[in-house]
């Protein structure tokens, strides 16, 4: 009669175990130094090791060649506890007795020696599950039994167990078994069965049972069973109702290409699977695909990835609409992919600033070398259109104030811009005089900002037809008022310069000519350097 493999292969000897080297490494040097404590407690997950970790150290405390770490398996002793039917090992189950009375009886049971053992050995399994008052008559009896006596207490939950419990005895933690272990020992068994395997569907037996080998091998009877004796990844993905490697791959390749329409014919496909296993099974894969160094997954993408999977997975808790938590996940992984390429063309654009700074200083370096670049420099001012300029100048005006703009453009017109001279026609009149006189610091303001802090300004006269010939003399005294430039740049006769500041007609007799020729007016000229003379009436 065939015997399933969670007791067909149920380790006999501590190098058999498997995942717990911490715990059989102690257990062996206290047999072998015989160092020997009276009470044990072995605590952990489901299928980690604990009943049979117990049975080995109970089998190998009463060896005739014993207590020793490696039992002969060939005396009485011995066969009987590989057969589990030797009367000095007792077997208790808290679970189903864990009232006061048991506990009582198994107490009356310490009292007498052992019939063919050095040991009187109880097991006592899932003993969280004893009452308070079942802790209570076990306490005294833990603490100090006859010198015959060895128990060892094994438990999913050792935090239920009462602190005096706890203070009574050596405490072992089994541990989760690593994946990898558990995939390693199924091949071996798997070998040892002669049947056929793919191993990626022993790691997702491994996956689904959680770190507990009997439940992996309760999986692994199944999936022989499923697969008719060839144990491949697409049977194991379809008996376990998880997602085929395959269709994982497909899937994270068209959110790598940014597929919609594809990676919506996937989530159509997915509704026939449970949300909560196919964010597991994604996180697996992108886990694996990372450890296995696939160039598609890198650090980055990889960590953004698994935040998406995690937040979605907390969203499940939360009741939330299944079907929408898997669309969400998917486009945002593919948003994920866009916020990479954002960060190469970052890097690309620092690289290419950097390579173009090299190469400017370059050029600077050699250009220095090189004789004079000012005839370059005055071409390459030739080639700029500054009526564009001029336009923003206009514009900057209008901004600032309407009908200081209205009249600028309307009296001022753009001549050139060479070698940092700009050179306008005016032909402002009437209103517009004045209005440009008082805003000269805001226009010239503004030329500096547009054409450069160096720029100068020339005038020239503009004539209107409609109006006196005097209206050209007076357009052109307006604007050698605003200052823009200095005197010596300025083609303003005396006369002219004079007239529009004096107030009064009775000014205009004035022998403006002789004032300017005093002795003591050009003294001081020559020592102030004024910028302008102003004559005026005395009222």
């Amino acid at each position: 009669m065939s015997q399933v493999l969670a007791l067909k292969y149920r380790p006999s000897t501590f190098d058999k175990l498997i995942g717990q080297e911490t715990i059989t490494q102690t257990l062996t040097h206290a047999l072998d130094q015989d160092r020997l404590s009276h009470a044990y407690l072995f605590s952990g997950l489901r299928g980690s090791g604990k009943t049979s970790t117990a049975r080995i150290f109970a089998k190998a405390l009463i060896c005739d060649n014993g207590p020793s770490a490696k039992p002969c398996e060939i005396c009485e002793n011995c066969k009987l506890a590989n057969e589990n039917r030797h009367i000095d090992i007792i077997e208790m189950d808290a679970a189903s007795s864990r009232k006061i009375d048991d506990i009582r009886n198994l107490i009356e049971q310490t009292k007498y020696k052992p019939n063919m053992a050095r040991f009187k050995i109880f097991i006592i399994d899932e003993v969280h599950m004893l009452t308070k008052e079942a802790f209570n008559a076990l306490l005294k009896t833990l603490e100090e039994p006859p010198s015959y006596v060895k128990f060892i207490l094994a438990t999913t939950d050792p935090m239920k167990l009462p602190a005096t419990i706890l203070s009574r005895t050596q405490h072992f933690r089994f541990k989760k078994i690593q994946t990898s272990e558990v995939v390693k020992h199924l091949a071996h068994i798997l070998n040892l069965e002669n049947i056929d395997f793919e191993k990626e569907a022993l790691s997702m037996l491994s996956r689904a049972g959680n770190g507990s080998l009997r439940d992996t091998l309760t999986l692994l009877d199944q999936a022989i069973i499923f697969s008719k004796k060839y144990v491949d990844a697409k049977s194991v993905a379809s008996m376990l109702g998880i997602l085929d490697p395959e269709l994982l791959d497909n899937i994270i390749n068209a959110i790598l290409k940014n597929d919609r329409e594809s990676v919506i014919n996937f989530i159509k496909e997915l509704e026939n699977y449970e949300s909560e296993i196919v964010i597991d099974e994604l996180i697996a894969f992108v886990k694996e695909r990372f450890f296995a160094g696939d160039v598609r997954f890198s650090t980055l993408l990889s960590d953004r990835f698994f935040r998406i999977l995690s937040e979605s997975k907390s969203l499940l808790y939360l009741n939330a609409d299944s079907g929408f938590v898997l669309t969400l996940l998917f486009f945002k992984m593919m948003e994920a992919t866009k916020i990479k390429e954002i960060d190469i063309m970052i890097e690309e654009l620092e690289s290419k600033i950097t390579l173009k700074s090299q190469t400017i200083a370059k050029v600077i370096e050699e250009k220095i070398e090189q004789a004079p670049i000012e005839e370059e420099v005055k071409t390459e001012e030739k080639s700029i259109d500054y009526g564009h300029t001029f336009e923003q100048l206009i514009t900057k005006l209008y901004d600032r104030n309407y009908a200081l703009g209205e009249c600028f453009k309307n009296s001022v017109t753009y001549v050139s811009f060479k070698d940092s001279a700009l050179t306008l026609s005016s032909a402002a009149s009437g209103e517009c005089v004045d209005t440009l006189r008082h805003s000269s610091g805001v226009i010239r303001h503004f030329i500096h900002e547009l054409f450069g802090l160096e720029t100068k300004l020339k005038m020239l006269k503009s004539e209107i037809k409609e109006e006196p010939s005097h209206a050209n003399e007076t357009s052109s005294s307006m604007i050698e008022e605003q200052e823009f430039q200095k005197p010596q740049e300025e083609a303003c006769s005396t006369n002219s310069c004079i007239e529009k500041q004096v107030v009064g007609e009775e000014s205009k007799e004035i022998d403006r000519g002789n004032i300017l020729e005093d002795p003591f007016v050009k003294k001081a000229g020559e020592l102030f350097e004024p910028s302008k003379i102003i004559v005026k009436s005395k009222v």
